[in-house]
């Protein structure tokens, strides 16, 4: 577009602007990666469609090898690598690490290696937690992967004035991941882990795993209304948010609002637990699901 001097006359300057095409600024659309052991990623993706609806997604579930809770800290840190790495072959322009055992154990080199795109991982909420308390006894039901990092030992280490009551999830997640979140035997299990955290008093709660904020329906027939639920997803959805906005290149994606299913086991059972558990519409959405048995 040409320029013009409009020292002289300001309404020259007007008329002459009037007369000029409009730029119109085209909408930033992303490809964003998730990646999870499993299912429990999908109340970030959940979140994600909610604030972000325009943008596009590939969920990673690595569900023949899930649950990561109960695996070494070296097959972990490896596998997430080698998911993070697919996801960034695919072009995706930011990567949302969807599991807490997997953040805890690899993000670190994840974001060394993949240094030209954001990663963004989940933690524990321990520090809204521990300002929301009344009484400072918070419960944290996570993976024992998680609870035995390192990572989430220095977190605790920040609040020394709150009692952390610490309780492994074991059994949960193949609960939920086998569309049995709010089965009896579920509620029976999830009795047992949560009796701990009731009986030390604590009034706020951490779910410490993306899986289990689709516990909440069976948390509230245990606990109550009256105990403070901790899920991070929110916060995690607005840093990644932040970090997209921060980017300086112009994104260039045709499609808007896509979600590509991808399952290292079952793709349509994946698509299935998505419809059964998130609350976003996905008839708003294109959809695709494919299994991918190997990701290097």
């Amino acid at each position: 577009m040409a320029s013009k001097d409009c020292r002289h006359s300001s309404h020259d300057c007007l008329s002459w602007l009037l007369t000029q095409p409009l730029l119109v600024k085209r909408p930033y659309l992303a490809l964003i990666g998730v990646f999870d052991s499993g299912v429990g990623g999908l109340s970030i993706l959940d979140e994600a469609l909610r604030q972000l609806p325009e943008h596009n997604y590939i969920y990673l579930a690595d569900s023949i090898n899930a649950p990561y809770g109960e695996r070494s800290s070296e097959w972990i840190a490896n596998r997430s690598m080698e998911l993070c790495q697919y996801l960034a072959a695919q072009g995706c322009d930011a990567i949302m690490v969807a599991c807490n055992t997997a953040t805890a154990e690899a993000i670190a080199n994840i974001r060394h290696e993949l240094s030209n795109i954001p990663i963004i991982g989940v933690e524990p909420g321990i520090k809204p937690a521990a300002m929301q308390s009344s009484n400072g006894i918070v419960g944290v039901l996570a993976t024992e992967a998680t609870l035995k990092s390192d990572k989430f030992s220095d977190l605790l280490a920040t609040l020394p004035n709150c009692q952390f009551v610490k309780q492994a999830g074991a059994g949960l997640v193949p609960l939920i991941e086998a569309g049995q979140a709010n089965s009896e035997e579920t509620l029976e299990l999830l009795a047992q882990h949560l009796e701990p955290i009731q009986e030390a008093g604590a009034d706020t709660l951490v779910l410490g795993c993306t899986h289990y904020p689709f516990l909440r329906k069976a948390i509230r027939k245990l606990l109550g209304d009256s105990i403070n639920l901790i899920d991070t997803s929110e916060a995690v959805v607005r840093q990644l948010k932040r970090k997209l906005e921060s980017q300086e290149k112009h994104l260039d994606h045709e499609e808007s609002g896509s979600i590509k299913f991808i399952s290292s086991k079952d793709a349509q059972k994946l698509h299935h637990m998505a419809r059964e558990l998130m609350q976003s519409d996905l008839d708003e959405h294109s959809i695709q699901s494919q299994v991918v048995s190997s990701f290097t």
